[in-house]
């Protein structure tokens, strides 16, 4: 499967806008653990959701996405330059110890397992000692459950090209075989303001079965992790 067709259909075609209505509390969950003045790369752009938020509260934002497209509407829009860059996070187009945090949300899962260990060294190369490589993944998510067909060939795919499932141990051991001071977070975001009174209140139950432990679909891992 060709992600970057699908990626690049969702980023930056108009009628499709609404694939990322939800994500800006996400964007702002993430956005607290940078401070001003951090120097951040951000791999996988969406529509430019996350920079504008890290941005406007005074982070230095590089980001990277394999959409040429998404990459030159993001120079255009926060004038980033060359800190926008087009490429691949198995082999990103950075220095050694450049930044002080990684974020890669909605990202891991879309990754084989040959990318996945390669992306996992190059976080670690770019980000400085004792750098935070911070994200999200879908929690324990069962990849059949969107599993669709293409009209034209009849190949079955995942809806949204997700190849990887995470449950908190498989996480938690990934990130610990590359990064210190492993922490995970179990998490339902949902965007109230995108909602109708009945979507409110099933947030709303949504987060207090989270909050009890009580695990359900469409849940989110937050991942913190310092390099070593």
């Amino acid at each position: 499967m060709d992600q970057t067709k699908i990626w690049d259909y969702f980023q930056n075609e108009e009628a499709t806008g609404d694939a990322f209505a939800g994500a800006w509390t996400r964007y702002e969950f993430l956005s607290r653990h940078i401070k001003p003045g951090m120097s951040v790369l951000n791999i996988g752009v969406g529509r430019g959701g996350l920079e504008a938020i890290l941005l406007q509260q005074g982070a230095v934002v590089s980001c990277l996405d394999p959409s040429e497209k998404s990459i030159e509407n993001l120079r255009k829009l926060f004038g980033l330059d060359d800190r926008a860059r087009v490429g691949f996070s198995q082999a990103m187009p950075f220095t050694d110890g450049q930044f002080d945090a990684v974020i890669m949300s909605e990202v891991l899962e879309h990754l084989n397992d040959e990318m996945l260990r390669a992306t996992l060294s190059e976080v670690s190369r770019v980000l400085k000692s004792g750098g935070r490589f911070i994200g999200t993944v879908p929690a324990d998510e069962t990849l059949l459950d969107n599993q669709v067909v293409c009209p034209h060939c009849g190949e079955p795919f995942h809806r949204w090209g997700h190849i990887q499932t995470f449950s908190r141990s498989r996480l938690s051991q990934m990130l610990g075989s590359c990064f210190n001071k492993v922490m995970l977070s179990r998490h339902f975001f949902g965007d109230a303001r995108t909602l109708n009174w009945k979507g409110r209140i099933v947030l709303i139950i949504k987060k207090v079965m989270v909050g009890l432990g009580i695990k359900g679909s469409g849940e989110t891992y937050f991942f913190s992790a310092r390099n070593k």
